[in-house]
């Protein structure tokens, strides 16, 4: 059995992320979150917040809870894990994470 390639899609040059803050994309028909934390680390989730239905993850703040990188949900104040998805205070509202590279200075999404 082979694993199908990845199919990647071009979000935005680098630049046109500020860090510490995310934007939203369309990939493949999906609302994600993009996130920039620090310099050089790149994260992507849906964009979707599952309690709301309402596509605003990408406007959440950044930050750490522990040893987990987060983004808090502007609606429900829920964290959302950029690394795995998983929301921290309700599992049951986790979210898909995507996988994330840079290529010629711009930011490509692959769905998970």
């Amino acid at each position: 059995m082979s694993i199908a390639p990845l199919e990647w899609t071009t979000v935005c040059p680098v630049d046109d992320i500020l860090p510490n803050t995310g934007v939203s994309a369309l990939v493949a028909g999906r609302h994600v979150a993009v996130f920039r934390v620090g310099e050089t680390q790149f994260y992507a989730i849906d964009n979707v917040d599952p309690k709301s239905g309402a596509s605003v993850l990408s406007r959440g703040l950044v930050g750490n809870l522990g040893e987990h990188v987060v983004v808090a949900s502007p609606l429900y104040k829920n964290h959302f894990d950029l690394a795995d998805g998983v929301c921290l205070e309700a599992p049951e509202y986790s979210v898909r994470a995507h996988t994330v590279r840079i290529e010629d200075g711009r930011v490509q999404v692959a769905l998970a």
